[in-house]
């Protein structure tokens, strides 16, 4: 039997609660019922109570005696990732799932992207067929649509209830996997125009007895190999594609934001990392081009995405970023350099092609960078197999010394 906690606010939505944690017991799995509404009493009687929920919150009282719901919507949202983290520390709970509208699905995501990759979890929304970025994070969070509103029993809700029930208990049965637990964990960044050099060092760290987990450089990839990095699990790091930092600073639509490159440096974890991709900024459709970028250099990826050269300004200025991001690491971390081009489209004879770029982006990461910071460079494009077998080796001799 397993333990699922069932997160609500129970004041509006406690009988919609009660008949979802009813279906996981017929299942033959037990409910933990946790309360996490603000407004009046609760419909049905918790297992854990929303003063238990913000017990660790000195000014809870307070903020309840002003009465103003925005507040207490944001206190809550606080304490209940607290609360579950708890739970988890104390193996009490196996998963976690939640019914919810605008607010309840805010403090039931907020509680979730605080519980590790690959714990069950399961919101039931009715803001599921929107935009839903800003509620699950990183994190493997399920968001499944209502459909109708989370508000009372009929037909349509009792049959998401039951589904959703059915779909929480049969992740919390899943067993997980002990094939690969005694691999460690190497996290890698890649991207369409990377693929050979990192499938290529991806080869060649799995035999020497790693697992290998890529990610793609798209924004959303970039920022979930960050998360995974921060969780502790990963003992090495491959970033042979910061292209995500092109569109932090251009404006291009697969930024990761501002903290890419941080994880590494603040978790302790020997990395190695390259400069690929970085003569390119994406962005959608040419109509969606800013009309400033006009006269730039432009390579049709495909009809939905529109490739744009980073010019040698530019350039400089991301040297200067990324140098800035690598000083900060204190395990060991080398910066590979591929003088002949930074992706396919960078090779000579393509049309990316721009020597006087990226001689502007290596001179300002050189100058820029702390000086007992290794940097190898290499005559060749970064999908030649030469430059991949350098990353694989120097990141396995960086793992060795750490």
């Amino acid at each position: 039997m397993k333990t699922i906690a069932v997160l609500g606010t129970l004041d509006s939505k406690g009988i919609e609660h009660a008949f979802l944690a009813e279906q996981i017991r017929q299942r033959g799995h037990k409910a933990l019922l946790i309360d996490v509404g603000v407004g009046s009493a609760p419909q049905i009687t918790p297992d854990i109570s929303r003063d238990e929920v913000t017990a660790g919150d000195p000014d809870w009282p307070a903020v309840v005696a002003r009465n103003d719901r925005g507040e207490c919507v944001t206190a809550i949202s606080q304490a209940a990732p607290r609360l579950l983290l708890r739970l988890l520390q104390e193996r009490r709970i196996d998963g976690v799932i939640s019914l919810g509208g605008g607010g309840g699905t805010a403090i039931a995501a907020a509680a979730m992207r605080a519980l590790p990759i690959g714990f069950p979890k399961l919101i039931v929304s009715t803001l599921a067929s929107g935009n839903t970025a800003h509620y699950l994070g990183e994190k493997d969070i399920v968001m499944m649509p209502s459909i109708v509103d989370v508000a009372g029993l009929n037909r349509i809700s009792k049959t998401i209830f039951r589904n959703a029930a059915g779909a929480i208990c049969g992740m919390v049965e899943t067993e997980k996997p002990t094939d690969d637990d005694d691999k460690r964990l190497i996290v890698a960044s890649m991207f369409g125009n990377t693929t050979d050099c990192v499938n290529h060092a991806k080869t060649i760290l799995e035999q020497a007895g790693y697992e290998v987990l890529v990610f793609h450089s798209t924004g959303a990839g970039g920022r979930a190999m960050e998360s995974l990095i921060e969780s502790g699990m990963v003992a090495g790091v491959l970033d042979i594609t910061t292209t995500e930092w092109a569109d932090e600073l251009v404006g291009g639509v697969l930024s990761a934001g501002p903290h890419r490159l941080e994880a590494a440096a603040k978790a302790g974890i020997p990395a190695i990392i390259a400069p690929g991709c970085l003569d390119m900024v994406n962005f959608g459709e040419p109509t969606t081009i800013p009309a400033d970028h006009a006269d730039r250099q432009f390579y049709a990826h495909n009809p939905q995405v529109t490739l744009m050269r980073t010019s040698p300004a530019e350039s400089t200025a991301l040297g200067h970023l990324l140098a800035t991001r690598l000083n900060t690491y204190t395990a060991p971390v080398s910066l590979l350099l591929p003088l002949q081009g930074l992706s396919i489209l960078g090779a000579p004879g393509h049309p990316f092609h721009n020597p006087t770029a990226d001689a502007a982006l290596f001179t300002a990461l050189k100058q820029n960078l702390r000086p007992d910071i290794e940097v190898i460079q290499l005559d060749c494009a970064i999908n030649d197999p030469v430059f991949a077998e350098k990353c694989a080796e120097t990141l396995l001799a960086n793992m060795a010394a750490s």
